[in-house]
């Protein structure tokens, strides 16, 4: 990315990516700024403020092109830059995302999935396969891993993540409710379910 855009943006720029597509699928050429703040039940100007951050964002009289928009959308936000993911835990959690096969259209290959119940071990879900956890740190030097969906036990996220952090991976998708302890050169995205609930119930 050329400009550094903060995270309730990039969130915002995701969800005008799935209008974009659902418009491309119905067959329509424009949509409008105004057409997808009602849709989201956002201020038009904030939706204008966020798309002129977008490299070419192709703006017409008559709204903006859906192709094109779409197009600024995933070249600013890198998804055609393939970023290879491993899911660590193959739980109810870990096997569901394992199914999402929407990641790949954000640039997300999930390549494997691993965990240390040997009953699992060796069957696969969604054609990737769950190993040893064991092998994890060998499989990293070869596959080229650059993230880890942490979906483990929260009992068992520090450990996990120490161990992912020795295995040279630097970047942590965590969905457990453990807050990790890293190394400064590791991040890590806390996936806060239940905040997220909390945000949307608070006032109910």
């Amino acid at each position: 990315m050329d400009k550094k855009i903060s995270e309730k943006v990039i969130n915002r720029l995701t969800l005008y990516h799935y209008i974009l597509r659902d418009y491309i699928a119905n067959g329509e050429i424009y949509i409008s700024s105004k057409q997808i703040a009602t849709l989201l039940k956002i201020d038009d100007s904030q939706v204008r403020k966020d798309l002129n951050l977008l490299n070419n964002s192709g703006k017409s009289r008559v709204g903006y092109i859906v192709k094109e928009l779409k197009k600024s959308i995933e070249m600013t936000l890198g998804y055609s830059k393939t970023k290879h993911t491993c899911i660590i835990g193959a739980g109810n959690l870990g096997m569901a995302l394992a199914k999402y096969d929407n990641f790949t259209s954000y640039g997300l290959n999930v390549v494997a999935l691993f965990d240390n119940d040997i009953n699992k071990i060796g069957n696969k879900i969604n054609e990737k396969e769950i190993l040893d956890i064991k092998n994890l740190t060998d499989f990293v030097k070869t596959n080229e891993i650059d993230i880890a969906i942490l979906t483990v036990p929260s009992k068992f996220a520090q450990e996990t993540a120490d161990l992912i952090v020795n295995s040279g991976i630097k970047y942590i998708w965590n969905f457990t409710s453990r807050v990790l302890k890293v190394p400064d050169d590791v991040q890590v995205w806390n996936e806060n379910l239940m905040g997220n609930f909390l945000q949307f119930t608070y006032n109910i």
